[in-house]
């Protein structure tokens, strides 16, 4: 009962409180910006807890669904850490939000007299040691899989949006299937975009069946690098009622504003034969004199437990694998 009245709070007020951040502005995270490259570790001394066992980071490129919201995405860190101390344990004093300031191309946030970063574009490209978990939190496309890319073989880090999601997409499948009945391996899975989650889901299913998602590959010249394992040859559909007939819906976008669906909208449509989950809460919804009970494929069921496993087991690695319910690899990597 406390986990879901935690997720019911955290999910759809986070993100207003990062529209709002720059009037509610407090002394909690640490902001690194463009203009201190070269003395970060001098601005890390400065946090004065010295004992940190997770660092959650972002540069607020892409928050939620809410878009690039610049150094006010520091509410994402800051709410994910207390989840971290609320549903894993971990020691507040333990915990460092981060947010790294490299500009914004919100208009409004530029010309806002409250904002609190940096006035400036955000920065591209080029611009862009110790034992500690990281984790990577709403960055944009093209950063998030090429951070994570460089860092994973050589640090402890994992990125929430890509590894988080699909664990948590995964486990409801799996859930999902005791309804439906067989295998991952007899359904098919289509996503509805291919960006860090839709991915992110299609590589951690694939461990499990070693069967693909669905990217139309006559645009595989088009797609970004992260897309193209998974396109294959099909006429482009149109619609997205076009591609699918009996669903499990997972409206997992946040927060409850931006849901692809509402779960009376999937219930309704489906004649109450879907199984649905979003990433927002939803209230009980009564169909034809049935009561149905929304599901919450929420991240925050993955990421604290993750974390603390991490940091007591001493990993120096993140994989996949671990998400697919599955250990693997070297004395000292989970």
């Amino acid at each position: 009962m406390l986990r879901k009245w935690i997720l019911s709070v955290y999910t759809p007020t986070v993100g207003e409180a990062c529209q709002k951040y720059g009037s509610i502005f407090g002394r909690q995270g640490l902001y690194i910006s463009l203009k201190e490259k070269g003395c970060i570790h001098e601005v890390l001394r400065n946090w004065p807890e010295k004992n940190i066992d997770v660092i959650v980071v972002t540069d607020g490129e892409r928050i939620l669904g809410l878009g690039d919201l610049g150094c006010q995405g520091m509410g994402i860190p800051v709410g994910k850490l207390a989840l971290y101390t609320a549903l894993g344990g971990v020691r507040p004093s333990a915990c460092l939000p981060v947010t790294i300031d490299v500009g914004t191309n919100n208009e409004n946030l530029l010309n806002d007299v409250y904002y609190i970063g940096l006035r400036q574009r955000r920065a591209t490209g080029q611009t862009y040691g110790e034992k500690v978990l990281i984790q990577f939190e709403d960055f944009a496309n093209h950063n998030a899989f090429d951070l994570l890319a460089k860092y994973s073989a050589t640090h402890l880090v994992f990125n929430d949006d890509i590894q988080g999601t699909a664990s948590v997409v995964l486990a409801g499948l799996v859930a999902a299937l005791k309804v439906v009945g067989g295998t991952l391996a007899d359904h098919t899975f289509l996503f509805l975009g291919a960006g860090e989650a839709g991915t992110g889901i299609a590589e951690l299913i694939a461990l499990e069946i070693s069967k693909q998602g669905l990217i139309v590959s006559s645009r595989r010249e088009s797609l970004l690098h992260f897309k193209k394992p998974w396109a294959h040859e099909h006429e482009p559909v149109k619609t997205l009622l076009d591609a699918v007939n009996k669903p499990i819906i997972l409206s997992l976008s946040n927060p409850t504003s931006q849901s692809e669906c509402t779960a009376e909208e999937a219930y309704t449509w489906s004649q109450g034969r879907a199984i649905f989950a979003s990433g927002s809460p939803f209230a009980p919804f009564e169909y034809e004199g049935k009561t149905f009970m929304p599901g919450q494929a929420n991240n925050a069921y993955i990421f604290p437990g993750l974390g603390l496993g991490l940091i007591m087991s001493g990993a120096i690695r993140v994989h996949d694998d671990i998400g697919s319910f599955g250990c693997s690899g070297d004395p000292g990597e989970l």
